[in-house]
């Protein structure tokens, strides 16, 4: 409909334009089409501003008021010329009407500005992404600026200025037209190319700032006319007056729909004639001053050295578009970068990913095989229960503690090697070059897990299994899957095994080790592989063995050396640790009794089975079987798990000792050992953990040892030291009051035939 008008009324000038019916009749159509199309703008913008708020009348509320005015200018103006006769009468009355559009319009086009609402995340134009975009915002205005001087220049205010007005009003009426036309197309411009208004308010700008133009054309050919001395307006010329006004009213009748709020996140295309539109004036000029040369009638000085600046500016805005345009590759490809490193990198640790890790494996392997690259080791870790973690602080706690986990991870290893987290609680460490004892970085991987990590202000206690693979490099057709199903097979191994261990894969046609089925298909005998060795417990003051402790030992049919703590975790998850220590006991009765040594042996079993029958029977029997005194066995409570019943516990031990052998407590002072448990269990000895006697606070040890061999004396329990590695230790716990002592200071454990021979050696 608004098109349907548009083109009626610009039908309408163009035939009001012959003057078919004369020129009266003419100049009085087109005087009552301009003043129909200033009140129209006025009507619209009232009763718009009724129903809108805020931003949205107050720059309808200006346009009207400049509507008004200019109306009331063009009644003025329609008497003289038709009434009075006075043809173009400048100064005039109506100059004061229509001079006070500008005003007005220059007013709402700033009020409309201020109405921009944009969210942070929208958009914007491409200019605006550099640093440059204050500058560019500079120069382009002055192109826009430039071009148009020399086109209103060209037009009329040269005209204007050279020509000898009556008087100076005149000539200050006359050229107030294009300046202030100028001004008010400047700023309407600006703000259509740099995008200063709101998305739903670019509908209202377009229409007023093609309205504002269409005005000033009719405006400059009018100061034209005036700066000449015409005597008339031919209709054609007046087509601005007319259709100006009604792109106003337009513009005053649109209103903004509400926005929807995923507007923000929809693409927003480039609006390519926003970026050209600064270049529009400059290329109207540039067929202006061309049309000049070939009618011989070229620029004049101001049109030259406005131009020659206009050019300048055009130069210095491409060179700024080179500028921006370098930056917008580097952002490109620190983009591109960065979305190459969140492809093949774990987005909460940082490690590297599962696509990351396969591809450094697979080339490892390659170069491997080519021999261009040195030997490799492959780990793969797994969390033991960290299922459990999450369910007790969420998987927040859980996400904190992966993140930690993988900083431990990285300081246990070189820095050209890959460390990745596979997914969930799996990590997967490549190492490459000249690896010395892969075994080696495992312990220390295993070391490092095991101090707690902070989870919500709680320290949480890590465990986690490992599978390491040194493949062979005599193996041929090796692949990087190959390489990781069998360090996920020999992880899972250790998980079988008791968890919190170190599997090393070695090739076997039965499976990875499993303690276990090697214990019951023994069928009460010795499993294959297992075997006790024995470390000397010594007097202090002479440094001669009193005791020897028995200690079991596992190597798997592969080869594989199985830690204690691991297969003896993997025999009380099988519910087979009464028949380990039942095992261990007649195993250590029959050896101390062959050698023919005159030493104690101390036997652990676990703190579950006290009070149990068949671990007196078991005693009671090795007893019998070897002729062993039972003044030199000693029971050792391990409280892997605390003693379920202290009074049923004190019992046992009571009957234990009521067969002669004595009871100790092992590892007083760590895990569930306590001085309730010392006062409820009627025990023969303690032996002080080694975090009592090697800690890094000389002082405060060697007082907390008095302070217990003291009690214990009190008690009438011996004391034994464990973990003496130095002689200052030594003399720590012997100042301390400690007669006697074990560890490594005094002897690794080995054979009972090395311990035979030393022992004779050093007597």
């Amino acid at each position: 409909m608004a098109i349907l008008l548009v083109l009626v009324t610009a039908a309408l000038v163009v035939v009001n334009g012959f003057a078919f019916w004369g020129d009266t009749f003419a100049l009085w159509v087109d005087d009552g089409m301009q003043l129909s199309a200033g009140l129209a703008g006025v009507v619209c913008g009232i009763l718009v501003a009724r129903r809108v708020r805020e931003h949205q009348r107050w720059w309808r509320v200006l346009v009207a008021l400049g509507m008004t005015g200019w109306s009331l200018g063009q009644c003025v103006w329609s008497w003289y010329q038709l009434i009075d006769g006075r043809g173009l009468p400048s100064p005039s009355l109506a100059d004061v009407g229509y001079l006070s559009f500008p005003v007005f319009a220059l007013a709402a086009l700033f009020v409309l500005a201020r109405a921009r609402a944009r969210p942070d995340r929208e958009r914007w134009q491409p200019a605006q992404w550099t640093a440059h975009f204050g500058v560019a915002v500079v120069l382009d205005g002055l192109v826009v600026t430039g071009s148009l001087f020399i086109l209103t220049w060209t037009a009329a205010l040269g005209q204007v200025v050279r020509a000898t007005g009556p008087d100076a009003l005149t000539w200050a009426v006359a050229i107030a037209y294009p300046l202030s036309d100028l001004v008010v197309v400047v700023v309407a411009v600006l703000l259509v190319v740099f995008d200063r208004v709101d998305r739903p308010y670019r509908a209202n700008l377009m229409l007023a700032a093609v309205g504002i133009v269409a005005l000033a054309c009719s405006d400059s050919v009018f100061a034209y006319l005036v700066s000449i001395g015409a005597e008339s307006m031919k209709p054609w010329s007046d087509a601005g007056f007319v259709l100006g006004p009604l792109f106003i009213a337009f513009a005053l009748l649109v209103t903004p729909g509400t926005r929807r709020r995923d507007d923000a996140g929809q693409p927003v295309g480039v609006d390519w004639w926003q970026v050209a539109l600064p270049y529009l004036p400059v290329t109207a000029v540039a067929l202006l001053i061309t049309v000049q040369i070939v009618a011989g009638a070229g620029p004049d000085g101001v049109e030259v050295f406005v131009g020659a600046l206009v050019v300048f500016l055009v130069l210095a805005r491409q060179l700024l578009s080179l500028l921006d345009n370098r930056l917008l590759l580097r952002r490109v490809y620190e983009g591109q970068q960065q979305l190459t490193h969140q492809a093949y990198h774990d987005p909460l640790t940082g490690l590297a990913n599962r696509a990351l890790f396969a591809d450094r494996l697979d080339r490892a392997v390659e170069q491997g095989t080519d021999g261009g690259h040195g030997p490799l080791v492959l780990i793969f870790v797994d969390l033991d229960d960290f299922k459990e973690v999450n369910d007790r602080f969420g998987h927040a706690g859980g996400d904190v503690l992966l993140h930690a986990v993988a900083q431990r991870l990285l300081s246990c290893v070189r820095t050209g090697d890959t460390v990745a987290r596979l997914g969930g609680d799996e990590f997967a460490i490549l190492l490459e070059g000249e690896v010395d004892a892969p075994q080696a970085v495992a312990d220390r991987i295993q070391s490092a897990l095991r101090r707690p990590f902070a989870v919500h202000g709680t320290l949480v206690p890590v465990r986690a299994s490992m599978g390491l693979v040194v493949p062979d490099p005599a193996e041929p057709a090796i692949t990087a899957d190959v390489l990781l199903g069998r360090a996920d097979t020999s992880m899972y191994a250790g998980k079988r095994l008791g968890k919190d261990t170190t599997v090393v894969y070695h090739p076997s046609p039965d499976g990875p080790p499993d303690f276990p089925s090697a214990l019951r298909r023994a069928g009460g005998g010795l499993p294959e592989g297992f075997a006790l060795v024995f470390q000397p417990i010594v007097r202090l003051a002479d440094e001669q063995p009193v005791a020897v402790e028995a200690l079991a030992r596992w190597t798997a049919r592969d080869g594989t050396a199985v830690s204690p703590e691991t297969f003896v975790r993997a025999a009380e998850g099988a519910g087979l640790g009464a028949e380990l220590d039942a095992l261990v006991l007649d195993l250590a009765c029959r050896e101390i009794t062959t050698a023919g040594i005159d030493l104690t042996v101390h036997v652990n079993v676990c703190a579950s089975r006290l009070g149990a029958a068949s671990l007196e029977q078991s005693v009671e029997s090795a007893l019998d079987r070897y002729g062993l005194p039972a003044e030199r066995l000693i029971v050792e409570i391990t409280e892997t798990v605390p003693v379920p019943d202290l009074a049923a516990g004190a019992a046992a031990i009571r009957r234990l000792q009521d067969l002669g052998v004595r009871v100790a407590l092992d590892d007083f002072g760590a895990g569930y050992s306590s001085l309730t448990v010392l006062h409820a269990l009627p025990v023969d000895l303690i032996k002080l953990d080694r975090a009592l006697t090697t800690g890094v606070r000389p002082d405060r040890d060697a007082a907390l040892c008095r302070s217990l061999v003291g009690l214990c004396a009190d008690l009438e329990v011996a004391v034994v030291a464990e973990g003496i590695e130095t002689a200052e230790q030594a003399e720590l716990v012997t100042r301390a009051g400690c007669t006697t002592a074990q560890g490594y200071r005094f002897g690794h454990p080995a054979g009972l035939a090395s311990l035979r021979l030393s022992t004779l050696s050093a007597g």
